[in-house]
């Protein structure tokens, strides 16, 4: 299987680099796995909503440019506004896509404003994994520890609860 991670901004803090480090070098083992950092839009001081509505408009638009390279992946969009499975639920959802034949996930991660409409309508799902607030950067490393969890419930081996 093929994953991958499409966020916007990038991991400035090394603590948050040696994680990623950490899980990609793990995930491995498993499953083909790639980030791929957009470039946030600038938003102006003190910017009205509808400055805020084009910045989520412009990111939307590169984030579905990158996923459009995987022409028949399984998009996932994180938004606080989605389902928020269980790691056995969103591990057996992995399971359910691979058997349906789908070889490639992808995942989106939006800016600090959120996900444009457009990106949650592309999605195949869209999932939280916490109603409360993250940095996105944050949500990267979270996400790729449920990634590797995942593989792990799925292959009944043994993982910290």
């Amino acid at each position: 299987m093929n994953v991958e991670i499409i966020g916007i901004g990038s991991l400035k803090e090394s603590y948050l680099r040696e994680a990623e480090r950490e899980y990609l070098k793990r995930l491995s083992a498993y499953l083909k796995i790639s980030v791929t950092e957009i470039r946030e839009a600038r938003l102006p001081q003190n910017a009205g909503s509808a400055e805020e509505e084009g910045v989520r408009t412009r990111e939307g638009e590169a984030l579905l440019e990158a996923a459009g390279k995987h022409k028949n992946a399984f998009v996932f969009a994180l938004d606080m506004r989605g389902r928020g499975p269980t790691s056995e639920g969103f591990a057996k959802q992995i399971e359910e896509l691979s058997l349906a034949g789908h070889s490639t996930l992808v995942f989106i991660i939006g800016g600090s404003l959120g996900l444009s409409g457009e990106v949650r309508k592309r999605a195949g799902a869209v999932i939280s994994f916490s109603a409360m607030t993250f940095p996105h950067q944050l949500m990267r490393i979270i996400l790729l520890e449920q990634i590797y969890r995942a593989q792990k419930i799925l292959r009944n081996e043994p993982y910290h609860k």
